[in-house]
Order: C-alpha cells, then sequence, then structure tokens
C-alpha cells in the first residue's frame, strides 16, 4: 500500500504535518517505491561538508558523546545533519548503524524530503519544527521499518536552521516522547553555539581594540564575523542602518551583510554609495585566518543635529589630553607619570626607557611624553613595534632607503621611522626584539642625530625624542649577549617602571570604573555595577594580562552580560580559579626568610589566615572582621602570599 493509497483509504488517522510532507513529497517526484537516500561516494565533498560545518559538529559534541553512550543496545542511533540534511555524525547501538547503512542513514547520505520524501530529519527541516515519523508514515515504502524523531537546530545569532538531531531505530524504538528528547537536544546544542558565537564575538572586539588604537568612540563601527553576520554595530549612520533603499547593508544585530565572508573589500558594495568612500574596512584575524572583518565610519562634527562620517582632523588639546590618558592615583603609577612628563619637557631631548609587563599600557607613556613635549598640532608621534618587523626589514623600517636600495625597494624609495618622526616622538616598542647588528646603526642615530637611508650616501639631521619600551630585562639581555651594554645606556638614562595591576591597589576600581563608562558610552548602554563578590574576585585576581586584560574584560562584559549588575557568576572561570585553602598545609607559597622570625608579620598573617578560613572566602566579610579597608586585606594577602577559599558566595 503506497502513502497517498492509506490517506485516500483513512484520511483521518493521518496527521496534518504527515499528510503535507506527502504532498511536497509527491510534487518533487519522490518515488515511493524507493528504499534509500542518495549518498555522496566522493569522500573529498563529504569530509569538506564535515568541515564546513566544523562549528555544529563542535557545538554537538557532548550531546553526541553523552547520547551516544546511552544508546548502546538499545535498538537506537542518534545522528547530527546540517542545514541541507547531510548526515555529519552518527553513533549509538552498533547493530543498528549497521543496518543504517542499507538505507543510507550514515555520514554523507543526503535525507531532504525532495531527496527521499517524509522522514524525521527532512521533515524537521521543511516545518522548521520537531517531528516524528513513525513507519508508514514515511512516503518511501523501502524505509518503513524505521521509526524517527527529528528537531531542528536554530542559529542563536539571527535564528535560521543551521542543522538537525535524530533518533532513529526499527520502529520498536517508537516513543512518543522520543520528539522531545531530541528537542532538548536541539536545544543543548543551540546553547553550545551561542556560547562559541558569544566567546567568538568577544574574541572579534578584542582583535579590533588591539589593532585599532586609533578608533574613536564617536566612530560608526559594525563588526561581522566570518559568516558575514553583524556581532557588533554602534554610533551607526541612519543611511548605514536603512541601507540604500532598505536593501542588503541592514546593520541589525544579526544580520547577514553579505554571504561566508571570502573578500573582505566586497564589503563596502553592500553600504550605501555615499558611505562607500568614508568607510575603513580592517579585516580581523585570529591565528592567522580571517575571522571577521571591522567597518569604521570616521565621524567629524558637522552642522547642528547632523553628523557627518569624514576622516577626523587633529584636535590639539595636549595638556587636557595628557591630564587624562593614564587613569591612577598610586604612588606606584603617579611617579611613573612624573618621570615621563620631566622627561618629555627636559630641552635636551633625552632618550626615555619604559619598562615593564605586557599589558601595562607603556604605549600611554609614549603618547603622554609626546602630549607634554608638543609645540604644535602638527609634532608628529611615529610608533613602531621591533616585535613585529621581520629582521630582513628592520634597516629599511627604521632609516628608509632609496629607489631601487635592494631587490622589492619601491621605485620612489621610502623614509623610516626616524625622518617621519622628525620633529616629534619615535616609540620603538619592544626594544629588546632588535637585531644586535641594527642595534648598532641605532646607537650610531641617537649619538650623531643624523640618519643615512638605505642604498645613500647622504645623512639627513634628524630631532627625535626616542622613547623605547620592553616587557624584557634588558640587564639579562646584555648577560647574554642579545642586547648591546653602550645602546643600553644610550636609551636607558632615564626609566620608568610601570607597575603591574596587581600592585596598583585601588587603580583597579578606578580602571573598572573608566573602562565601564568608556565601553557603555560607545554600545549606547548603561555602564556596569558591580557585586561585593564580583569586586573580590576582581581584585584577588594577579591579572596577568594587567590593564589590557582588565580592558578587555570589561569590553566582554558589556557584550555578554544580559543586566548592567555584573555577579561573581559572570566573570570567565579561569579568572576564578583559584586554589582552596588547605588547613593542613602551610598557606604561604612564597616567604621572605625574616618572616618567620617577624612575630608581628607573622601574628598578622595568621589572623588573615583564620578570618579567610572563618568567611568561608568572603573577603569583605574578612575585611570587616578584621577591621581594615578591602583594598588593605587585598594587599596583605599578596604580600604574604595567603591562598583563599575558591568559594565566595
Amino acid at each position: 500500500m503506497s502513502a497517498g493509497d492509506t490517506a485516500a483509504d483513512d484520511p483521518v488517522a493521518v496527521r496534518p504535518v504527515i499528510q503535507n510532507s506527502w504532498s511536497r513529497s509527491a510534487s518533487c517526484g519522490i518515488d515511493a517505491n524507493g528504499s534509500q537516500a542518495p549518498i555522496s561516494d566522493n569522500r573529498d565533498e563529504i569530509e569538506y561538508i564535515r568541515h564546513s560545518n566544523s562549528e555544529l559538529r563542535t557545538a554537538a559534541r557532548r550531546s553526541i558523546d553523552v547520547i551516544g553512550n546511552l544508546l548502546h543496545g538499545t535498538g537506537a542511533m542518534f545522528i547530527l545533519a546540517d542545514r541541507n540534511a547531510v548526515l555529519l555524525e552518527a553513533v549509538g547501538d552498533q547493530k543498528t548503524l549497521f543496518a543504517g547503512m542499507d538505507i543510507h542513514l550514515m555520514i554523507g547520505g543526503q535525507w531532504r524530503e525532495d531527496a527521499v520524501g517524509t522522514n524525521g530529519i527532512g521533515t524537521a527541516l521543511a516545518t522548521g519544527e520537531p517531528v516524528f515519523v513513525h513507519a508508514a508514515e514515511h512516503f518511501c515504502s523501502g524505509i518503513r521499518r524505521w521509526t524517527c524523531a527529528g528537531a531542528p537546530i536554530h542559529d542563536p545569532l539571527d535564528g535560521t536552521i543551521v542543522g538537525v538531531v535524530d533518533l532513529s531505530g526499527f520502529s520498536p524504538i517508537f516513543r512518543p516522547h522520543n520528539t522531545a528528547m531530541v528537542a532538548a537536544a536541539a536545544r543543548e546544542i543551540e546553547n553550545a553555539l551561542m556560547e562559541q558565537q558569544r566567546a567568538e564575538q568577544t574574541r572579534l572586539l578584542e582583535t579590533f581594540i588591539a589593532s585599532a588604537p586609533s578608533y574613536a568612540q564617536s566612530d560608526g563601527l559594525v563588526i561581522v564575523d566570518r559568516y558575514g553576520r553583524t556581532i557588533f554595530t554602534n554610533n551607526l549612520p541612519a543611511r548605514a542602518l536603512a541601507g540604500e533603499k532598505g536593501g542588503a547593508a541592514r546593520f541589525e544585530r544579526g544580520s547577514k551583510v553579505l554571504g561566508a565572508l571570502a573578500k573582505v573589500t566586497e564589503l563596502q558594495s553592500a553600504l550605501p554609495p555615499d558611505l562607500r568612500d568614508s568607510c575603513h574596512v580592517t579585516p580581523l584575524n585570529i591565528s592567522g585566518d580571517l575571522r571577521g572583518a571591522a567597518l569604521v565610519f570616521p565621524f567629524t562634527a558637522g552642522p547642528p543635529g547632523r553628523r557627518a562620517f569624514a576622516m577626523p582632523g587633529l584636535a590639539f588639546d595636549a595638556q587636557a589630553e595628557a591630564a587624562s590618558l593614564i587613569v591612577g592615583r598610586s604612588d606606584a603609577i603617579r611617579e611613573a607619570v612624573d618621570v615621563a612628563c620631566r622627561a618629555a619637557q627636559s630641552k635636551d631631548k633625552i632618550a626615555l626607557l619604559v619598562e615593564g609587563e605586557t599589558g601595562v599600557g607603556k604605549e600611554l607613556f609614549a603618547k603622554l611624553v609626546h602630549l607634554r613635549s608638543q609645540k604644535s598640532a602638527s609634532s608628529p608621534f611615529v610608533a613602531m613595534n621591533c616585535g613585529a618587523i621581520t629582521r630582513e626589514l628592520f634597516g629599511s623600517e627604521l632609516f628608509g632607503h632609496v629607489g631601487g636600495a635592494f631587490t622589492g625597494a619601491a621605485k620612489e624609495g621610502k623614509l623610516g621611522v626616524f625622518e617621519l618622526a622628525n620633529g616629534g616622538v619615535l616609540s620603538l616598542d619592544e626594544i629588546g626584539e632588535l637585531p644586535l647588528d641594527i642595534q648598532t646603526f641605532l646607537l650610531r642615530v641617537l649619538e650623531e642625530r643624523v640618519v643615512r637611508r638605505i642604498g645613500d650616501n647622504k645623512d639627513r639631521p634628524v630631532d627625535i625624542r626616542l622613547v623605547a619600551s620592553t616587557n624584557r630585562d634588558l640587564k639579562l639581555e646584555i648577560e647574554a649577549g642579545r642586547f648591546r651594554r653602550d645602546l643600553y645606556y644610550r636609551i636607558g638614562a632615564v626609566s620608568i617602571k610601570v607597575p603591574p595591576l596587581r600592585e596598583r591597589g585601588d587603580d583597579l576600581l578606578l580602571l573598572l570604573e573608566h573602562f565601564s563608562a568608556k565601553t557603555a558610552e560607545q554600545m549606547g548602554r548603561e555602564k556596569l555595577r558591580f557585586s561585593p563578590e564580583a569586586l573580590d574576585a576582581l581584585m584577588a585576581y594577579r591579572w596577568p594580562g594587567n590593564v589590557r586584560e582588565l580592558r578587555n574584560l570589561v569590553s566582554r562584559l558589556h557584550l555578554l552580560v544580559s543586566s548592567d549588575l555584573v555577579r561573581r557568576s559572570d566573570l570567565p572561570a579561569d579568572l576564578l580559579a583559584l586554589p582552596k585553602l588547605d588547613e593542613k598545609k602551610d598557606d604561604v607559597v612564597t616567604m621572605d626568610c625574616s618572616l618567620a622570625t617577624s612575630s608581628l608579620e607573622y601574628a598578622e598573617r595568621e589572623a588573615i589566615r583564620s578570618a579567610l578560613m572563618a568567611e568561608n572566602g568572603n573577603l569583605s566579610r574578612v575585611a570587616h572582621r578584621l577591621g581594615i579597608s578591602r583594598p588593605t586585606l587585598y594587599r596583605k594577602v599578596n604580600q604574604y602570599g595567603i591562598r583563599r577559599s575558591i568559594s565566595l558566595t
């Protein structure tokens, strides 16, 4: 009896979802006597499809592993298919998996309705809803021994269907609640996709922040992911929001600017014509792969009540900008700022060496020196990261070259950073990365104040103030033979030690407020508030990435936290992963020998330790119990190397 005969004999017995599916199957010309789905015999094609769905497969991995283990010996199999109903994964009972091969219910099988008629996978895709198809409800007679329940997986960002999960087996496995089970599995996969997308959005935002130092908070900004989906917008002009005649350039969150992101420059073609010229497109690469792009619409003041987007001019208010450049009131940071300001105002343009860990903000001190030493708005500031230059290009980048000086050299020649910075400040970051032979030429330029381009015999005078920075210990580099001693004394006559964030006390709270307010303004939302437990965790964390890590965390929290209150549970797991307090072991990780002989310090350490145990690691209550401020407690905990409980509730 065919599917059509069943419907004709007893139309009431056929559920509407099945009846509608039969109609679609018949209209597609599906053979009702068919016995298997089509399958590709090209292994490269199948692997390409599976690789293209790596994000979906990763999100489904936990569900596949857990459910697959539970199905051994049950006569059932669990299946993941992509948006085109091509099977990507199949796990479960071994006998059922082998039986499924007979009908091509296996990796590479194609189970769309228009390929094999009514079935759990294809019909779930066609309807967009969870559905079960039992026995004779299948359109093709050759698969009516089977029962299946499928549920679509929706992309959390834009709501499109990205795949299907399905539970299949021979008819005896049928239970009405099979549909509920696959629907729950689909929701779990959607949640995993959401977490993956949030992490990717954070990475893209952090990549943009790190690669776009000239971006101003008043600029318009769109960030899209690798699929061309808009994941972040800020300060967009109305024309960009609406698109040309309401067309392709709609930048609502989750919309697609174009298909998969193949060529970044194609993004501009999706914009209205009057915005294309002013839009700057920046590729966002993570670990060498193109993962997204940023479209920046620079802002400049226009007529009252109107926003104009063009390249901004240089606003010259150096002293005001310098005063707000470095946030902090701790003694260590104010001392560093004072040294930088005095060096900037010296008449002999003495070089300055800025030392500190990665992420402490060394580049801000170079900008501070520039702002404090400027004579006019045209005084240049040129920065070069020595760690980002190949050995072969160091000479050309630093000193420039004449046309045709070497293979690949520009015909018109090139100015080096010394000439570009003439009359202003040259910032050389990661100066410890300079090759030894280049260090010799750098020393000559600093001593003689002249530069000679590669391939030229003419000395050109330069008048620059050098600010060098490094996260290395250059004295150790000298001992290892990797850095010239005479160059070190030349650039390090005045040096600044920028303290790490963990040594700046309450500055963390100031920076938290500063970054929160700034990010909130950029995103057009309320600035974040932090619960006492969240502040405890932030103050106790050692911040290996320093201020940069804190800034990126605030950006992430603004992006991911739904309310304006950040709780401890909203913080990243690695930030909360502190070692537990062990009652049977000494709590001191590293301790100066004098501590053991100092009864006062020993008593203080033991008092803090006891209070931590009594209050289960809650630093707010510990501070209250001891009658000291929280910043003092944080400092003491770090000073004595005391571990505290992971539980801060």
